[in-house]
């Protein structure tokens, strides 16, 4: 996922894009919020991450602007302000979430990880991805070219968190972790075993996304460029 820091603490903002790259986001950075509404309405984004204080233009000013552009990008923003009133106008401003400082990078990383998954997330609730759609509620992988099948509980949430996660490198260990848990005994090849069957439906719907493995790193799910 491509995601924008916006931050003008020298510190915090290569500490936060380190972090960020480390978890496999693809990170542009600013250090105010005059470029921070020219990166976001001039470039795609997945996710913004938007401090308060910043010199010339401040993040409300940033993200009711960029709502008023008609981008719905998600923005989490972030602030040293606790105060109830500070967290209302920025998400009245046009923020998703907010978060306070000092913040623990772990809650830091399941909201973007929440976000994501929304920008994503259709009105019903339903994952996409290129000419790809998963019903979550009915368990149904669907293709644009009208080919569906039904999947069994770990097939979905195999996918699910695939699809979440598109155009990003997942480890077998993070997999694992997500689809089995903490106190499972899943063995790695547990995970070998699954991306097999994904790759199975993925390929019966007739879709241009296609699981990647990456020989010891990983899993990615991405999609097929079109000749």
């Amino acid at each position: 996922m491509k995601v924008l820091i916006a931050e003008d603490e020298k510190r915090m903002n290569r500490a936060l894009s380190e972090l960020l790259r480390q978890e496999g986001y693809e990170v542009t950075s600013v250090d105010n919020g005059e470029d921070a509404l020219y990166e976001i309405e001039g470039d795609t984004y997945d996710l913004v991450v938007l401090d308060v204080m910043m010199p010339g233009m401040n993040g409300y000013s940033v993200a009711k602007k960029a709502r008023e552009s008609g981008i719905k990008t998600p923005i989490l923003m972030l602030t040293a302000k606790s105060e109830l009133d500070d967290k209302v106008e920025g998400l009245d401003s046009g923020a998703d979430d907010y978060l306070t400082k000092p913040f623990m990078t772990k809650e830091l990383l399941a909201r973007l990880r929440a976000l994501g998954r929304r920008s994503i997330q259709s009105d019903d609730g339903s994952l996409t991805c290129e000419d790809l759609t998963l019903d979550v509620k009915n368990a149904v992988l669907k293709c644009d070219n009208g080919k569906s099948v039904r999947l069994s509980e770990k097939e979905l949430r195999v996918l699910e968190y695939m699809i979440a996660n598109q155009k990003r490198v997942l480890t077998r260990e993070q997999i694992a972790l997500k689809i089995w848990g903490y106190e499972s005994e899943a063995e790695y090849n547990n995970v070998e075993v699954y991306m097999s069957f994904a790759r199975r439906k993925l390929a019966f719907v007739g879709t241009r996304c296609e699981v990647k493995a990456l020989r010891g790193i990983g899993y990615e799910l991405r999609c097929r460029d079109v000749q």
